[in-house]
């Protein structure tokens, strides 16, 4: 429990505002092993807890449908910033914060920044508390560092799965950027939203590595999906049902844009948009995802027809060019 904040007398708090009984506890794989102590630390204070084993992809995908199935009175997400606004259950959320400083992992970058003068500095919502300390670090190593703000995420230099704004506002004006945290998953959205050499500052494993070549890979996989989806016939229009991910209206137009162009188009609705309920649907060529669009980027491999984002789509309708999707970052927001 000392590696982060699960800010549990803000919990206690929570329980007492709301005189919640029963308490739904989510939070994504990283975090689960530490909700043993956390349900045992609620029951000490009078209420009793669940733990949702159920997958959490992020901020978007908070558990009301679980909830009200269990009767609880309080929702309690762990490890992102608020997103959801508006729930029939109250919901609290926990960002996390992490315990871990930077330094060592930042001078295991000094060796991959040197060529570079201007560095954006951005991080997931885990390390935010470290940016300044960051910032301070890099300013001796005689970087100009910058910080984006874009106004639409809770902290200037904050990115999540799906809103790179804050990365995306200062692309003209850095060489490369930073990003604090451990894996892929942040950084190589910030390649493709920015076209810009990324480097991962992973304080965990206390390294640093540059994912040029990861977000290459991607690229590829996009251009190919694209270029095979332009000969679909018959097209399925995927609607997610997690409460930040649902735009039905968005898919609606999806579908009216597909049949202008003589494609056939389906509406598929579903919490979970995986590879195998795809499989039932062999007369189906290609899809388009309105729900989160990191389903489309991350695992393109592991669906067996092509499956695009929206923006990507306007590829195929020649809406958009591929030289700009790349030139504006459309693969993300």
């Amino acid at each position: 429990m000392n590696k982060y904040d699960f800010e549990e007398e803000k919990i206690k708090e929570t329980i007492s505002k709301f005189n919640a009984k029963r308490v739904l506890l989510q939070m994504p794989q990283g975090l689960k092993p530490y909700a043993i102590h956390l349900v045992k630390s609620i029951e000490d204070y009078g209420s009793s807890a669940i733990i949702s084993i159920d997958p959490c992809y992020g901020a978007c995908d908070i558990a009301v449908n679980e909830a009200e199935d269990l009767n609880a009175d309080l929702i309690v997400h762990f490890g992102h910033s608020k997103m959801v606004t508006q729930t029939k259950i109250p919901a609290l959320y926990v960002e996390t914060h992490s315990k871990i400083q930077v330094e060592n992992s930042i001078i295991q970058a000094k060796n991959l920044l040197t060529e570079y003068k201007r560095i954006g500095l951005t991080t997931s919502i885990q390390h935010i508390d470290e940016l300044d300390n960051a910032k301070s670090l890099l300013t001796k190593l005689g970087k100009t560092v910058v910080i984006g703000n874009a106004g639409q995420l809770s902290y200037p230099g904050q990115v999540i799965g799906c809103n790179y704004s804050n990365a995306k506002s200062i692309a003209g004006k850095v060489d490369a950027f930073l990003f604090i945290g451990g894996g892929l998953f942040h950084a190589l959205g910030i390649a493709l939203a920015t076209f810009k050499p990324t480097i991962i500052i992973d304080p965990y494993d206390n390294r640093a590595y540059l994912i040029t070549e990861e977000a290459k890979k991607i690229l590829n996989q996009r251009f190919t999906s694209i270029q095979a989806a332009k000969n679909a016939k018959t097209l399925g229009i995927l609607i997610g049902l997690k409460p930040g991910q649902k735009h039905l209206e968005q898919a609606l137009e999806v579908k009216t844009l597909a049949e202008k162009f003589g494609k056939s188009a389906f509406l598929l609705a579903g919490r979970e948009l995986n590879p195998d309920l795809l499989l039932d649907f062999p007369n189906i060529d290609a899809y388009i995802n309105t729900a989160c669009p990191r389903i489309s980027l991350d695992t393109p491999r592991k669906f067996q027809k092509p499956i695009l984002t929206v923006n990507e789509f306007m590829v195929v309708c020649g809406e958009y060019s591929w030289e700009n999707l790349i030139k504006e970052g459309l693969f993300v927001s």
